[in-house]
Order: structure tokens, then C-alpha cells, then sequence
């Protein structure tokens, strides 16, 4: 994985980030169309377009700019396949490049651009931009579907005087 990550992001590629989803029948939701904006933040600084900043779980996290999210890749180990049953991610094309959009944005986008399904075969790897505009639906099938979801930076220093930190 650290292999992939480098290609795309280079050779300081930095893991900073890992969720393990778990769509299951006792653990099922839905997640409406957004992009992944908020990074976790070794401390608190103010700088021009950086925030709304918030604390989780005792961690700094603040909503990051363009140049920043364009230096992370997210890559999702499929541990289970995943097919049109089990609520696999939804992508709009191209809305990547896009830029940081607004709720509104995002939107009036997933009702003008058609949404693709990510259906991947358990051990494939689906690699992914923070600012992909992107969704899943609740499962509808028994089985699970379980995707390990590893986000990778270029380097540790996300922007100036601002660090990434391990969540």
C-alpha cells in the first residue's frame, strides 16, 4: 500500500490516517454526498483559509484548503467484495479537481453528474482523493462489507507551520 501511496503522492508518502468500515447488518448507514475535508492537526494555528477548526476525541481537526487536500490520497483495502448490495462507495467523476465546494455545490453536482458505483473484488484497492465528491447507501444484503481506509500525505508538514498528526 505504501508502494501505491508513493507513486501518487511521492516518496515521502506518510500513512496518517486508517478507518476500518464495517457494513454489516448490526452496523449499517448511509452517508450522503461530501468531500473529505478535515485533517487531524498536531496543534492549533491560525492560518488564512484553514478552518472551521474542532477537537475530537482530543485531537485537533480543521477543514483544510485545496493545496492541502491535493497533496493526500486515501487507498481502501477491500477485505470483502463489494457489490450493488452491501452499500459500496459512490463517486461523482472528475469532481476532484473541483476545488474545496460548498453543501449547496456538492449538491446541484451529484443531481447534474451521474454517480458510479466502486464495485471491487475482496484483496483490490480503490484509490481515492479527499475531494472526490463521494456517497455510499445502506446495505440491503446479509453480507458484510469490510474496507480498510488508509489516508496518506506527501509529508508530515501539510502547509506551512502545520503538521499532520496520527488518527
Amino acid at each position: 500500500m505504501i508502494g501505491i501511496a508513493r507513486e501518487i503522492v511521492g516518496a515521502k508518502a506518510w500513512p496518517f490516517r486508517a478507518t476500518l468500515f464495517d457494513k454489516s447488518p448490526s452496523s449499517n448507514w448511509l452517508v450522503a454526498w461530501h468531500q473529505d475535508t478535515a485533517l487531524p492537526l498536531r496543534e492549533r494555528r491560525e492560518l488564512p483559509r484553514w478552518g472551521p477548526w474542532s477537537v475530537k476525541k482530543g485531537m485537533n481537526y480543521a477543514h483544510a484548503p485545496r493545496e492541502a487536500l491535493e497533496r493526500v490520497v486515501a487507498l481502501r483495502l477491500h477485505l470483502d467484495d463489494s457489490n450493488e448490495n452491501n452499500g459500496p462507495l459512490r463517486v461523482l467523476p472528475g469532481t476532484h479537481q473541483g476545488g474545496v465546494l460548498t453543501d449547496e455545490e456538492v449538491l446541484r453536482l451529484a443531481e447534474k453528474i451521474s454517480g458510479v458505483e466502486c464495485l471491487v473484488a475482496q484483496g483490490g484497492v480503490v484509490i481515492m482523493r479527499p475531494l472526490v465528491i463521494h456517497a455510499s447507501s445502506k446495505a440491503t444484503s446479509e453480507r458484510p462489507r469490510w474496507v480498510l481506509h488508509i489516508e496518506y500525505a506527501s509529508t508530515e508538514e501539510i502547509a506551512e507551520g502545520l503538521a499532520l498528526t496520527v488518527a
